[in-house]
């Protein structure tokens, strides 16, 4: 069962929302469970009226038992809905009324059959038995696999249990006491009963639907939000949590920014439609290492992406990308060049250190991102790439977190460079296109 699980790692905003639904749909049950009750009073009404001039004592003592049934099966209904629509229903008061339930088909087909003096290997001959359906379409009305199992095992164990019994003394009229459980009457409450079920299983099969197309249009939206954010954010914006990224934090993060080299020269005199193609084309492999690396492309800028990393080994993820690209970068360009086309390069820049990141913007237009002077270094180590004639450089901040011994990784010391807006000397390291 991974349903206890499941329920612990929901946020508390969550809990409290999945609570409320299984109260709401405990107030459907409670409406059911008074239209049952009515129905079946009336039904049987209907159903026993030949009972009047029939003088077996058992069969008036069953009329009498199961019209007490029924009025104690409304009265728990009423009760349930009025503390519901007072709000004095606690979520862990479902399980009395999952009990409740089951007590009472079990009560009741236990005093058909001590009532009526047949064995227990009769006991589907009961009509009580039938309203088992209706007590189990409940369950599924309310979308709680546990509390559905507990009152499936529950029924189960109790009916095994009478089909063992045997009453103190075999009636006389054994035979003839079967039989007028097979009567017209008892299959007319029956009848009745499967209807009843049926029914509310039509309205479980109605809830579901409904929360079917509230998933789908839930993921229709979530679906729109990733074509405009990455599927990290949407995922986060889905689940609420708008309020707590407008907020904003502070957080290491590594940033990488990529940059087609040349670009501007290949586009004098292109169609526009060869101009997107060629975008596209470098996204869908900016992208595709992102993902592998677990990347947060923050924003496309024309030719050039900017791309986050947080969370574990986010600085050695950064390298990883940066690698991955690079060999994305090397095919498509030996692609390009098979086709006659002019091979394109990049430059590729990684910083690492503290950004505030969150959403911005005003209730017309939201926006994500990260700023402070990480991401100005990134951006500019990026530029730095053209006149260091390297296609990566790293600070020796982003390689440190990352684990890495330059030496070793084959990266190259560079001069030790004062970027415009820092006041002091970063120390980085690059690597050539291989």
């Amino acid at each position: 069962m991974q349903l206890l699980p499941a329920l612990k790692a929901l946020k508390p905003q969550e809990t409290a929302l999945l609570r409320a639904a299984e109260v709401e749909a405990e107030r459907i049950v409670a409406l059911l469970r008074i239209a049952v009750a009515l129905g079946l009073m009336l039904a049987m009404v209907l159903a026993i009226e030949a009972v009047r001039v029939i003088e077996e004592p058992h069969l008036r003592r069953q009329v009498g038992l199961a019209t007490a049934t029924m009025l104690s099966y409304l009265a728990v209904g009423v009760l349930i809905y009025w503390a519901i629509s007072k709000q004095l229903f606690k979520p862990w008061m479902i399980w009395l009324a999952v009990f409740a339930d089951c007590a009472f088909l079990l009560l009741n087909t236990f005093l058909s059959l001590v009532n009526t003096g047949v064995p227990g290997g009769a006991l589907f001959a009961m009509p009580a038995v039938w309203m088992a359906p209706v007590v189990l379409a409940f369950g599924v009305l309310r979308l709680n696999p546990l509390r559905l199992a507990v009152m499936l095992l529950l029924i189960a164990a109790g009916f095994g249990w009478m089909i063992l019994w045997q009453p103190p003394e075999a009636a006389p009229d054994l035979i003839e006491r079967i039989r007028l459980t097979l009567d017209s009457p008892p299959n007319f409450m029956r009848l009745v009963m499967l209807c009843l079920a049926g029914g509310v299983l039509v309205v479980a099969a109605l809830r579901m639907r409904g929360l079917l197309h509230r998933s789908l249009d839930e993921a229709r939206q979530k679906a729109n939000l990733t074509r405009y954010l990455p599927a990290q954010l949407a995922d986060r914006l889905a689940g609420g949590g708008l309020a707590e990224m407008q907020a904003g934090r502070q957080q290491k993060m590594a940033i990488l920014f990529i940059d087609i080299r040349g670009f501007t020269t290949w586009c004098e005199g292109r169609e526009p439609q060869e101009v997107s193609r060629l975008i596209t084309e470098f996204r869908t492999r900016v992208e595709e290492v992102s993902a592998l690396t677990g990347g947060l492309i923050d924003k496309y800028i024309g030719d050039a992406a900017m791309i986050l990393f947080e969370g574990e080994r986010a600085a050695a993820r950064a390298l990883e990308c940066s690698e991955g690209l690079l060999a994305q970068m090397k095919d498509w360009r030996h692609t390009r060049d098979q086709a006659g086309d002019a091979g394109l390069g990049v430059g590729i820049g990684l910083h690492w250190g503290e950004v505030f990141s969150g959403v911005t913007g005003t209730p017309e237009r939201l926006e994500y991102s990260v700023f402070g002077d990480t991401v100005n270094t990134a951006a500019r180590l990026e530029q730095l790439t053209k006149a260091q004639g390297m296609a990566v450089i790293a600070s020796a901040d982003l390689l440190q977190a990352a684990g890495t011994e330059p030496a070793q990784e084959g990266w190259a010391s560079l001069p030790e460079e004062v970027l415009r807006g820092r006041s002091k000397g970063l120390a980085l390291f690059g690597k050539a296109q291989g």
